[in-house]
């Protein structure tokens, strides 16, 4: 990104929800720890860069201790004698409140999602690199751009525009045609990272350095901008934008523009993720190959379950049908059994399970063995949301010049309510229909917000548009993805992405940190969805 082509500001997002858990454990093993060790490294290579271009750098590499980072960014162009100005933002580390706050206890990190004001005190401040703790991930973005532009709390359609484009950089190369639907149609060996270029008014336009691979399309773009989002109004600590407003246009190649995005007030209350450690977890995979699978998986669960004395808390088996008649190879002849297992007790799924298997090596069904070795067991996390008045967090800039600025709660919220759905487009004609595939006419995207899973789906075009947001329904949805028959579902219709988002409410369980569903972060939802089939519209095909 350095080297490719012109650029004010670079940031990068490292704080996924399992991140945080990961840096808890390393911040109880050092103190000194609980940021993104890899921000480090990579700067280490690149720092004479960064000054040379005049290339600011903005990242929430920081994690759960932004202020540690700043001092080794510091050491590290000491060493390189290289002068660079390091700023911080914190506040967002509510841990030792926990119990005053009314948290849940037995937390390793509570962290409020912070906005971008802080960011942008710090730029004016004079840094080059500026590190944060939890901040939206959109906040990265939106910081630089409310420095540069001199925006205020006030120019909410401004900031719901650079958060759009903030939540289209977010993911990297997921808007340039990276886990994109029609990955066929582009080059995608290796493609390129996104650029937001904005603008006074908010609008943006989303690009990348020429020569890069990938593709910047309306459709690129619209695959990640309903990416982990869900309702019309997305809310965050500045400004909630307003997803239904969102219009995009081609610019030209590789060139998308983002206008139209309006802002209402942010809610008074900030998120607040909650991690804690849920207990061990262990995992077995057993190979049945050739015939009766299902006898044999019937066999196998028997023994083991009365092997298992205690029997841990939760005992989970899957039977993935990957075995195929007549194969002509033994790998394509097995199907695989998973055995999950999870307790408070590390002793109850740890060697005890994998003793109990190994000792059926010789005494169960014909062609036993296991796809890997048994471990003794791992701790699992589990993530949780909570939410605290934004008032009550002391959302700091740490200016390179040693001084600190509170950056204060928004004077003017509004308490978050479900928009109004806007009205259906005309429905497709009636016509002849033949079975397919959904993917053949819609893209999709999936992915995960604490145990919810997130799935949005597109048309190509105007008609299959107005088909989509006729069929697509939450009923249609429950038939297609029987894992989700018994959950709560809620539909959002966004004329202007010709998309519909859904929400599937505890589909992941406890998150992706307990490990309770295959596919815990929901990433491939949205091709299952796309796999399976329904009388299409022959006008589409």
């Amino acid at each position: 990104m350095l080297t490719g082509g012109p650029l004010d500001v670079l940031t990068g997002d490292y704080l996924a929800e399992l991140t945080m858990l990961i840096l808890a454990r390393d911040r109880l093993k050092d103190p000194q720890l609980g940021y993104a060790k890899t921000f480090l490294r990579q700067l280490e290579e690149s720092l004479g860069l960064v000054v040379e271009r005049g290339v600011r750098v903005v990242v929430n590499a920081g994690g759960l201790n932004p202020e540690r980072l700043a001092t080794a960014i510091g050491e590290l162009a000491d060493k390189q004698g290289i002068a660079v100005a390091v700023g911080h933002v914190k506040g967002d580390d509510l841990l030792s409140r926990a119990e005053q706050l009314g948290f849940p206890g037995g937390l390793l990190a509570a962290n409020a999602y912070l906005g971008a004001f802080g960011i942008a005190e710090c730029l004016r401040g004079g840094a080059d690199i500026v590190v944060t703790g939890r901040v939206t991930d959109a906040a990265l973005v939106a910081g630089p751009a409310i420095a540069h532009f001199g925006w205020g709390a006030g120019d909410l359609d401004a900031l719901a525009g650079a958060v759009v484009a903030g939540h289209v950089l977010e993911c990297g190369a997921q808007a340039t045609g990276g886990n994109y639907a029609f990955f066929g149609e582009h080059d995608v060996r290796r493609p390129g990272f996104p650029i937001a270029e904005l603008h006074a008014d908010g609008s943006s336009v989303i690009t990348k350095h020429p020569g890069t691979g990938g593709a910047v399309t309306t459709e690129t773009v619209t695959a990640q901008l309903l990416y982990e989002t869900g309702p019309a109004r997305y809310a965050g600590p500045d400004v909630t934008a307003r997803l239904d407003t969102v219009r995009l246009a081609q610019e030209g190649p590789d060139r998308v523009r983002i206008d139209g995005v309006r802002g209402e007030a942010p809610p008074p209350t900030l998120k607040v993720g909650l991690n804690r450690l849920g207990g061990w977890r262990n995992e077995l995979v057993f190979v049945l190959t050739g015939l009766d699978i299902e006898a044999k998986a019937e066999l196998v669960q028997a023994q083991l379950t009365a092997a298992l004395d205690p029997a841990p808390a939760d005992v989970r088996w899957t039977l993935a049908r990957t075995d195929h008649s007549d194969a002509p190879t033994e790998e394509t002849a097995s199907a695989l059994l998973h055995l999950a297992v999870r307790d408070v007790d590390q002793q109850t799924v740890g060697r005890a399970v994998g003793a109990a298997a190994v000792e059926l090596g010789l005494a169960s069904y014909p062609g036993f063995h296991l796809a890997a070795l048994p471990g003794p067991g791992a701790p699992y996390g589990v993530f949780e949301a909570a939410y605290v008045e934004a008032e009550l967090v002391a959302h700091t800039a740490a200016l390179p010049d040693g001084s600190t600025r509170l950056i204060p709660a928004p004077a003017t919220t509004r308490v978050l309510a479900e928009a109004e759905q806007p009205p259906l487009p005309t429905p497709l004609e009636p016509g002849p229909t033949r079975r397919a595939p959904l993917g053949r006419v819609v893209g999709a995207r999936s992915g995960d917000k604490g145990g919810d899973a997130n799935l949005g789906v597109w048309a190509r075009t105007e008609a299959g548009w107005r088909w989509l947001a006729h069929t697509l329904t939450v009923d249609l949805i429950r038939e297609l993805l029987p894992e989700a028959a018994g959950l709560e579902i809620s539909r959002q219709l966004l004329p202007g992405l010709r998309a519909v988002n859904f929400t599937l409410t505890g589909l992941l369980g406890r998150g992706v940190a307990a490990q309770e569903r295959f596919d815990p972060q929901a990433k491939a939802l949205g091709e299952w969805l796309r796999a399976r089939h329904l009388d299409l519209p022959e006008a589409l095909l």
